[in-house]
């Protein structure tokens, strides 16, 4: 029993601070952003190959089986493609590129309405209406939109349409982010699928957008900054987070991780002065019940 509650709390520990570096990273984002005038566009880049990096030199060093064999299975590699792009490309850029628009507290918020649209597009797929506890959620997620992007005045936004436009996009990028890597991740491991995924989407990025090129004043603010977003809001966020899975279970670890929205709002606000409204805040813990209600498996 003591082993038991020694796991258990060790993997409380281990998502808790997991969500906590997600959270983190989002307001160094927000502060290259703000405070040293880089692009969301570089950003995603450079976060991407050096959090793939970062994870496939640790795999190297771990001398982990099948880095070589993904490749010989063209299924494997055609899967990896669709979640370097379709996944993490596309999640990384519109969640930085909400943070560009907006701040790290609100984008993070706006793109945990992800498990909600996940809930619909499996009540769509099985021809089903939402229950009861699925429709709590909708509104629940609704209104805490409402209140983020009005601050319940129907003639104005409170953030720009830019800002709204890319949190509610990337939690578009959420859903394929969750359902495209399932079967080869079941096969590969995870750790060695995002960190080839990691490589492959910021390369890709890279040349067709064309950021190799861009100019960057690397001051040491802006090169601290680039690290934490890239290792530790990243490589060893993403490490501590499945290490709590398997410790805890991932219905417990999910409800844990949704610390990252607090998180970023509060470093936001501490570290960049972020201001937040009452109804922000209101907002925000409409939108993270929706993770522990989809999260429960008791009925409603």
């Amino acid at each position: 029993m003591a082993m038991k509650d020694g796991h258990r709390v060790r993997g409380v520990i281990f998502t808790l601070l997991g969500g906590t570096c997600w959270g983190f990273s989002g307001t160094c984002g927000q502060y290259l952003f703000t405070q040293k005038g880089i692009q969301s566009d570089w950003l995603t880049m450079t976060r991407m190959v050096i959090a793939g990096g970062v994870l496939i030199l640790f795999l190297l060093f771990k001398r982990e089986k099948g880095m070589k064999e993904i490749w010989k299975d063209k299924t494997d590699v055609l899967q990896l493609l669709a979640f370097a792009l379709g996944g993490l490309l596309f999640s990384q850029y519109t969640y930085l590129t909400a943070i560009f628009h907006s701040n790290a507290g609100t984008a993070t918020v706006l793109q945990y309405l992800y498990p909600v649209l996940l809930m619909l597009l499996v009540c769509l797929v099985s021809r089903r209406l939402p229950g009861k506890r699925e429709a709590i959620c909708v509104v629940l997620a609704i209104s805490g939109t409402f209140l983020i992007a009005t601050h319940g005045n129907l003639h104005s936004l409170s953030i720009s349409g830019e800002g709204l436009f890319w949190g509610l996009l990337s939690a578009v990028a959420g859903v394929s982010y969750s359902l495209l890597p399932t079967k080869i991740i079941a096969k590969r491991g995870s750790l060695l699928v995002t960190g080839y995924a990691m490589l492959i989407g910021g390369v890709f990025w890279g040349v067709i957008s064309g950021v190799f090129a861009v100019p960057v004043n690397y001051d040491l603010g802006t090169v601290l900054a680039v690290l934490a977003i890239s290792v530790i809001g990243t490589a060893v966020a993403y490490t501590l987070y499945l290490q709590g899975i398997q410790e805890i279970g991932p219905v417990k670890a999910s409800m844990l991780a949704s610390v990252e929205p607090v998180s970023a709002s509060v470093c936001s606000f501490l570290w960049l002065k972020t201001p937040f409204t009452g109804i922000d805040l209101v907002g925000f813990a409409l939108i993270i019940a929706t993770v522990f209600l989809l999260s429960r498996r008791s009925r409603i």
